[in-house]
């Protein structure tokens, strides 16, 4: 049986594949440290695992409607129009199976054969895959870890052609931590406007995870003139450690997410329905505890950057949010990947290739993790690079 073309080219999610290969080492008696996966590892805060639980002792376990349950998507517009300054109705929102589900759903509804997709890099590893699922092909705007991996608005200009379609901005980014200031998400915004052709998805799914001193800021609400070509894209899996509950939304123009919506009911239907209320409890109940988690990481990022900035060899620029850090590691003579295995093989410690997140020169460490293990595995790291 011959494979179509579309999945001969899929590349598999490489961060999952070496979380697995990390957790299967453990089970197998090898002592890993693994800073490898972006998941939180606090649990999820008991009044919305209640919330679901009382939904599900009051009969929620049936279909529900394609785009979301309605309080859940009023939930998700109130907090789009309060929170983010972003003007947004109920039908302006499509609840999906986790954040990467609303990007596939609008890159399928926008994007085809012809199309091309600008993508900062370094980029969360998905975003290509995705695009190239729905037949576009990709631009990449590369930046340097010596600049703090800005995005050049002159770069973006001279990037552009008749055939842009898609600008892809997450902020606070992954891998980098990079969060774009609102003069740089200004400066986006008028070249966009010399270029009507090109919408732009904002993926925010770290938007409470921020370092001291920055900001996070939505695009729609920097440039609402150009609203009606911003789509967001965010969920609950990071601010609120619910990695495992598969719930994400989309949200922007009401034309194509109805269009998604309609996408999404001829392939996953529903998300989970009790799920759902548990999402409601989270987003209409209070942010501390979101705030106690993104104190922790602070503590545990700064803790994650001062001790690679203490190693030999490493150039990193400290991040400004989400929960990585992504040093320069090129003075070492390995590509990312070389790296990576090998520091598995040697001291047991699992990280992510730069590589797959399109810069070879760097590694990707998460510091969603205790500071024991963040400790551990920074030891382990500097042993490895001593042997070198």
């Amino acid at each position: 049986m011959r494979l179509s073309d579309r999945a001969r080219a899929l590349r598999p999610s490489l961060t999952l594949a070496i979380a697995a290969k990390a957790k299967q080492l453990r089970a197998e008696g090898r002592d890993i440290c693994s800073l490898s996966a972006g998941e939180p590892d606090f649990d999820t805060p008991a009044f919305i695992r209640q919330a679901a639980a009382r939904a599900l002792e009051n009969g929620h376990t049936r279909y529900g409607p394609a785009a979301g349950e309605p309080a859940l998507r009023e939930a998700i517009a109130e907090k789009l129009s309060r929170e983010n300054h972003v003007p947004t109705r109920a039908d302006q929102v499509l609840v999906t199976n986790g954040g990467k589900q609303a990007l596939y759903n609008l890159f399928q509804v926008l994007l085809g054969p012809g199309d091309e997709v600008l993508l900062p890099a370094p980029y969360w590893l998905s975003y290509p895959e995705i695009a190239r699922l729905a037949g576009a092909s990709v631009r990449v705007l590369a930046s340097e870890a010596a600049q703090g991996f800005r995005l050049d608005p002159q770069q973006l200009e001279r990037a552009i052609t008749p055939a842009s379609k898609l600008l892809v901005l997450n902020s606070p980014g992954n891998p980098t931590g990079m969060v774009l200031s609102r003069p740089e998400l200004e400066a986006v915004a008028a070249v966009l406007r010399r270029h009507p052709q090109v919408a732009v998805v904002c993926d925010e799914i770290y938007e409470f995870l921020l370092a001291p001193g920055h900001v996070h800021h939505s695009f729609a609400a920097v440039a609402p003139d150009l609203a009606d070509r911003i789509f967001t894209v965010n969920g609950f899996a990071k601010g609120w450690a619910m990695t495992g509950w598969r719930i994400g939304w989309l949200a922007g123009s009401q034309t194509v997410v109805a269009a998604a919506s309609a996408l999404q009911s001829q392939t996953t239907s529903n998300v989970c329905t009790f799920a759902q209320y548990g999402a409601l409890a989270a987003v209409e109940g209070s942010r501390s505890c979101v705030q106690e988690m993104a104190a922790q990481f602070n503590q545990r990022r700064t803790l994650l950057t001062e001790g690679l900035m203490a190693l030999p060899g490493l150039m990193i620029q400290p991040p400004e949010g989400a929960f990585y850090a992504f040093p320069d590691v090129s003075a070492y003579g390995l590509d990312s990947m070389t790296l990576c295995s090998r520091l598995l093989d040697a001291v047991g410690l699992a990280v992510v290739p730069g590589v797959a997140f399109g810069d070879d020169r760097c590694i990707r460490l998460s510091c969603a993790a205790s500071p024991a293990t963040i400790q551990d595995g920074l030891a382990r790291l500097q042993r490895f690079l001593v042997g070198l």
